[in-house]
């Protein structure tokens, strides 16, 4: 019987672990892809219609941004 339970402990604690380690490994990984790749800013909306040739008016730039829910 006391296997039993300490079996079942030994699946509690590692569960625990590993979810506590699986959450601090994908938080880690998460912030160096916003470090490496920055969610778009008004400048690079500019610069994109820059590129096409085109001058962005404020409100332009504005609705994008909105758009994509920044």
């Amino acid at each position: 019987m006391s296997s039993v339970w300490s079996s079942v402990l030994y699946l509690v604690v590692g569960i625990l672990v590993g979810g506590a380690a699986g959450f601090l490994i994908t938080r880690h990984v998460y912030e160096k892809q916003l470090r490496e790749n920055p969610p778009i800013n008004a400048k690079m909306i500019r610069s994109l219609y820059a590129q096409m040739g085109r001058k962005p008016s404020e409100a332009q730039v504005r609705a994008i941004m909105k758009s994509m829910g920044q």
